[in-house]
């Protein structure tokens, strides 16, 4: 008897969640179900998936090689869907789109309204969420398409740039760097610099821009958004990198922050969209990237 794709999906769920209450409760199903399918689809394929004792939910070597196959499975069962949608008007069907929180609240809400007015029939299913889990789930078939930082790692996936995203340094009113008409990357060096928490791309992006090591500065925080880190600097607490999109967003607001641009023109992030190669509605991303491309010009 042959795997079916809810023992896949159910798979793919305790794989990311590492827990089986959560994972059914992220595939709407009790846990005795989701345990009992992993169980015959364990006996069905004469395999070990997972490792099950009190503190953890680990997966075996065996497990790691079925997972890959498992998303890619799942995301080929999305392009069938995808594929029979084809034949539709541009960007007229359901699509569902992820995107990293430091991107998310910035671009969208400028190009949401004209997006509804330009494809009325569109259904656009947001998602956001680290880097990480967004492939993952672009991998799994769960989303379509996804906006994220590069360089990232996007195996079988297709990509294409949208825009540049400068990275500009917020200081507090009376920092000696606030004299500057421009500042330079080895200025930072020794200064209380505050940044986002591992797990977000922009840390590591902000870093290599500036060519600033974890032991060139002193990071004193580590926010979980960019609006904490905005808090933060107005409480004198450090400097920090905002990007040009949150900026041009008012992420500052009233907080009378002082913005100083680098003296080169290659700190920043690049910004992109990636899906799957397989994917059959590839004209319509690309028409959706330069949607996108036009709204910011």
């Amino acid at each position: 008897m042959s795997p079916t794709l809810k023992q896949l999906k159910y798979l793919c769920a305790v794989a990311q969640h590492k827990h089986f209450s959560k994972a059914a409760a992220s595939c709407f199903v009790s846990q005795s179900t989701l345990s009992a399918a992993i169980q015959e689809l364990e006996l069905q394929l004469d395999v070990k998936i997972f490792e099950r004792n009190k503190k953890a939910v680990l997966i075996t070597p065996t497990g790691e090689k079925l997972l890959i196959q498992a998303r890619k499975i799942l995301g080929e069962v999305e392009d069938l869907i995808s594929l029979a949608q084809a034949h539709e008007d541009p960007l007229s069907s359901e699509l569902r789109l992820g995107v990293i929180p430091t991107i998310g609240p910035f671009l969208l809400p400028s190009i949401l309204s004209d997006l509804r007015k330009n494809y009325t029939k569109l259904k656009l299913y947001l998602k956001e969420g680290m880097s990480a889990q967004l492939l993952q789930e672009l991998q799994q078939g769960q989303l379509d398409l996804i906006i994220l930082a590069f360089p990232y790692p996007l195996p079988d996936m297709e990509t294409v740039s949208l825009f540049e995203d400068e990275f500009l340094l917020c200081l507090p009113p009376g920092h000696p760097l606030e004299k500057e008409s421009q500042v330079k990357q080895q200025q930072l060096r020794g200064e209380n610099l505050l940044l986002l928490e591992e797990g977000h791309c922009l840390r590591d992006h902000a870093l290599e821009a500036c060519k600033l090591d974890i032991a060139d500065a002193d990071l004193v925080y580590q926010g979980t958004s960019l609006h904490t880190l905005v808090q933060m600097v107005a409480n004198g607490l450090g400097i920090t990198l905002l990007p040009a999109i949150s900026v041009n967003a008012d992420i500052l607001g009233d907080t009378h922050l002082q913005l100083k641009h680098f003296n080169t023109e290659n700190v920043s992030r690049e910004i992109g969209m990636a899906w799957r190669k397989s994917d059959p509605r590839r004209e319509d991303y690309l028409l959706f990237a330069e949607f996108i491309k036009k709204q910011l010009k």
